[in-house]
């Protein structure tokens, strides 16, 4: 089958691998019909991470059962189905306590399992014609038939239940004024998730145009981070008090204010800024134990310089981590069946598998208005 294939700092190919097969009772496998490039995929494909060349990437995957194994009871071939990035047993203590993204089962020696990442286990990414999904009961979320709002449901293997997560994280309530950082597919997810959960006024930082355009339009309030530092701009739009919650959805990747190079601790610090004392944070934005291209000896080990002190003086809390997408796709898939929610206003870019080498190129680069990439394998 054709596939995504990871051939070295800034380089994909599309290249013909073997095929998947079922390996065990309680396998399926899945005719991809859409999957999403991620910015997690870029970590990768700058060569920020330990992926070797040969990695197939991919772990936004949409598609319909082709075939079963023997084991599989709840699914039959021609369902249409989304599989969250996490792969998951659904049995064991993490996974009982709803605690999916850190499964102890599908990858020994390491709490959690994905698709076509590198150090989260053995399995194929969905960037290719076809993928195995283990444990497939619990792994696929069953669609409508047909191939309405696909745009939408392809968004529930990550970015929206993760926007959505970081307000979980953050406890975000009906009322609470929150910033978000970072207007990306992530930062989008987690200001629109807000919306939907009633918060009353919604921040969200960037440096890029076409995304804080984004961001304006569905109701929020866009801050340059180059006009000025996002926490004063901030204040001075809530009486001084800053906001009662944060979601960091940019990750170790950040820049720093008004100058070309990263500081991966500027979010977490500016988010300790923002939020009033005795609010909350939120982070499901990506921070990793070591970090090859990090500026610096320590962030290269992935010991940041974090404003410890003045967290704890300000009395805020902070939740963090990869989403356990299982806790919330199934009801936001009803959202969107219901027309209660849509997504997919995210999504700039629709194309064949065989433009991938140019979308990770463009969506890496920020240009052209590429915000969210979704790539259909099917599709001539």
């Amino acid at each position: 089958m054709r596939a995504v294939v990871y051939k070295g700092p800034f380089e994909v190919a599309i290249e013909q691998v073997e095929d998947p097969r079922i390996q065990h009772p309680n396998d399926v496998l899945v005719r991809v019909t859409s999957t999403a490039i991620c910015g997690s995929d870029l970590h990768m494909y700058e060569g920020r991470t330990a992926a070797e060349p040969g990695i197939v990437f991919g772990h936004e995957n949409l598609g319909v059962v082709e075939e079963t194994g023997e084991g599989v009871t709840t699914l039959s071939k021609g369902d249409r189905v989304v599989m969250p990035f996490n792969v998951a047993c659904g049995f064991c203590k993490n996974c009982s306590a709803g605690y999916t993204g850190f499964c102890l089962t599908v990858n020994p020696g390491f709490a959690g399992g994905a698709y076509g990442y590198v150090a989260m286990g053995p399995y194929t990414g969905g960037q290719a014609e076809y993928v195995r999904v283990p444990y497939a009961d619990f792994n696929c979320l069953k669609l409508p038939e047909g191939t309405e709002k696909e745009t939408d449901f392809v968004l529930l293997a990550d970015i929206f239940p993760t926007g959505y997560h970081g307000n979980e994280l953050a406890d975000v309530r009906p009322g609470d004024t929150v910033a978000v950082y970072g207007a990306g597919p992530v930062g989008l997810m987690a200001a629109y998730s807000a919306m939907l959960r009633g918060a009353s006024k919604v921040f969200v930082v960037d440096r890029v145009a076409e995304r804080l355009q984004k961001a304006e339009e569905i109701g929020t309030i866009p801050v340059d981070f180059t006009q000025g530092a996002p926490a004063e701009q901030i204040r001075e739009q809530t009486d001084g008090q800053g906001t009662d919650k944060g979601i960091d959805a940019v990750g170790y990747q950040a820049q720093a204010q008004g100058e070309d190079r990263e500081e991966p601790a500027i979010v977490l610090n500016s988010l300790v800024d923002t939020v009033r004392p005795t609010g909350a944070l939120g982070i499901p934005g990506l921070y990793v134990p070591s970090d090859p291209g990090g500026p610096d000896e320590q962030a290269k080990k992935g010991m940041l310089m974090v404003a410890v002190g003045r967290l704890f003086e300000k009395g805020l809390r902070m939740g963090t981590g990869q989403c356990n997408v299982k806790r919330y796709n199934r009801h936001l898939r009803d959202m969107i069946i219901e027309d209660r929610a849509k997504p997919s206003f995210v999504v700039s870019h629709e194309l064949p598998l065989d433009q991938a080498s140019s979308a990770y190129e463009k969506f890496d680069k920020r240009v052209e208005g590429y915000t969210k990439v979704v790539l259909h394998p099917q599709a001539a």
